[in-house]
């Protein structure tokens, strides 16, 4: 994006600006870059926006598909067992060991999910807090 000089105005009379024509535009100046900069964040934020909406969406189709293969092979296993037994008992089996296998998983879900309480960023708030000291010091020593 260019922006424009904005050498209008007034000028004295040695063909040079006053300081508070100079700190006018480079304030106005500012304000539009500034504009500018917010304007094209914006822009790109939403871009992005739509992107990982249309790849949350495919994501949550291949999900789905993934439940229904998995649902396929579920079956598959109940079938293959009825070959050696009753089918009832077939499909006991399979879901005991689909049950055993959430247990391990949510397990160790919960594990994790503990451990990363809070979720507030405790290591940079703090470190933010030791900066906000540490300055508070140095200006208290400076004024003395």
């Amino acid at each position: 994006m260019e922006m424009e000089s904005t050498t209008g105005g007034a000028e004295a009379g040695n063909g040079h600006r006053s300081i508070g024509e100079l700190t006018k535009a480079i304030s106005r100046d500012a304000t539009a870059l500034v504009r500018a900069e917010v304007q094209l964040a914006k822009d790109e934020m939403a871009a992005k926006a739509r992107e990982s909406a249309v790849g949350g969406g495919m994501l949550a189709v291949a999900a789905l598909f993934g439940v229904a293969t998995f649902g396929t092979f579920v079956a598959m296993a109940v079938a293959a067992l009825s070959t050696a037994m009753a089918t009832w008992l077939a499909a006991l089996i399979v879901a005991v060991v689909l049950l055993v296998i959430a247990a391990v998983v949510g397990a160790i879900a919960v594990r994790r999910l503990r451990r990363a309480q809070p979720p507030a960023p405790t290591e940079t708030i703090e470190s933010a807090k030791e900066d906000v000291q540490w300055l508070k010091q140095h200006a208290t020593s400076e004024r003395r």
